[in-house]
């Protein structure tokens, strides 16, 4: 069971980060992504890193957030820097296997103007 942490309530300009763990670690991993919901909108793709390490963005968080995971591979992170308001949502840990994706439990992140 994957569980994202990490979120919390943060002024605009501020900076968070974002982990996700499983109960171990994964095997046969193709890619590791991040989502967000904002309240009253679809879930939407952030970032992704795939297999050989490379990643991509979504344009809304580029140059401000940064995806990364630990050297054992067994945790994600997401590095949140200058946050504005639209980025508050809770955040979803989504990782896609050979076997599969799963997705973890969510975490909320509140950003005040």
């Amino acid at each position: 069971q994957l569980q994202a942490f990490g979120g919390g309530l943060v002024q605009a300009g501020g900076s968070l980060r974002l982990s996700c763990a499983g109960p171990g670690r994964v095997i046969g991993i193709k890619a590791l992504r991040w989502y967000r919901q904002a309240p009253g909108k679809e879930r939407e793709w952030v970032a992704t890193m795939i297999s050989n390490g490379s990643v991509k963005y979504a344009d809304s968080v580029k140059d401000r957030f940064t995806i990364s995971r630990n050297r054992a591979k067994t945790t994600l992170y997401l590095q949140m820097n200058t946050l504005e308001s639209d980025d508050t949502a809770v955040y979803y840990c989504n990782i896609e296997t050979v076997y599969g994706a799963s997705w973890g439990q969510g975490t909320l992140v509140t950003v005040s103007s």
